[in-house]
């Protein structure tokens, strides 16, 4: 059974369908390069779950880049990126993140993605007894 079309609870229509699990908080963790992201994201919410999405974290924010802070930022050594996590840009985006897994009640990774998505939800599932 899906929830698709189902009414989020306290809406005074009456659903077309009974939803199969509960309204879930969803962190989406994947990468910027992933040409998928957007379309689950979206899927989602259209199914009526709230969802973090960072590329958009919040409206007229497109989320944290290392290029915001400089757009050689590939060619860093690994002395010039420790440096940059310093950086108040860096400090607010992994901020954004944290707290958005810490909201969440579960976890998707969109695959292909790298590292950081693994190291996310390998790290916060471990701590935080999520799903």
């Amino acid at each position: 059974m899906t929830t698709q079309n189902a009414q989020q609870p306290g809406s005074s229509a009456e659903p077309t369908c009974y939803p199969a699990i509960r309204w879930r908080k969803i962190y989406v963790a994947s990468s910027w390069r992933n040409p998928d992201q957007a379309a689950v994201v979206a899927a989602l919410k259209a199914d009526g779950h709230l969802v973090y999405d960072f590329k958009n974290p919040r409206p007229g924010d497109n989320g944290f880049s290392w290029s915001e802070i400089d757009p050689n930022w590939r060619n860093w050594t690994a002395e010039e990126y420790r440096a940059a996590l310093d950086h108040p840009l860096a400090k607010s985006g992994f901020a954004s993140d944290f707290n958005a897994m810490k909201w969440a009640d579960t976890f998707l990774l969109v695959l292909p993605c790298g590292r950081s998505a693994h190291l996310e939800l390998a790290g916060l599932l471990d701590r935080e007894n999520k799903h």
